[in-house]
């Protein structure tokens, strides 16, 4: 049985990053995002179908998410040389074009190993979503098969309900009372 992450401390991570501008690499630690919220994703591939739509519409929003304190990452089993050759190259030729956040590699595979993601005998990752609080704190977790992509009005909605500190009911948006 899978071990609980949400309401815990959200595991560490230590990763290597390709800039979402596509020119330079960088590092991700669970730390570097201390004080802000982070909005961490995996995604199964580089080069593949649904996954760029994903990124493109969390990069869409990322000002919307500036509004609300919260960083976007997100990582696959890759290696940053892949995800930068993947931002470089044209939406034609399948490639994922500049974004505004960037993109780590988890090529050992351990932090999706950590976060419960890791489809073991495929060696990528689920489509899994989690929201981290300025402390560290895991406060949401979603997991999609890998056919099917995640929402990014839900993702805020669900950060703004967090955000709000109070209880939240079953379609609860912003403006809303709480319980």
């Amino acid at each position: 049985m899978a071990e609980r992450l949400v309401g815990r401390p959200a595991p560490d991570f230590n990763m290597e990053t390709a800039t979402g501008d596509g020119q330079k690499f960088g590092a991700a630690s669970l730390s570097d995002y201390r004080g802000k919220w982070l909005v961490f994703f995996f995604y199964p591939l580089d080069f593949t179908f649904v996954c760029p739509t994903e990124i493109t519409a969390l990069s869409d929003a990322h000002a919307e998410f500036k509004k609300l304190n919260t960083e976007v990452l997100g990582v696959s089993i890759d290696s940053v040389h892949s995800h930068k050759a993947w931002i470089n190259a044209s939406k034609e030729a399948g490639g994922l074009g500049q974004i505004n956040f960037p993109l780590a590699s988890d090529i050992t595979k351990n932090v999706a190993r950590e976060y419960g993601v890791l489809i073991e005998e495929e060696g990528i990752a689920l489509r899994g979503l989690f929201i981290i609080d300025p402390e560290g704190e895991l406060k949401y977790q979603v997991v999609n098969h890998n056919d099917v992509g995640r929402s990014v009005e839900e993702t805020l909605r669900v950060l703004q309900a967090l955000q709000s500190g109070g209880l939240c009911p079953i379609n609860w948006k912003p403006g809303d009372k709480n319980l």
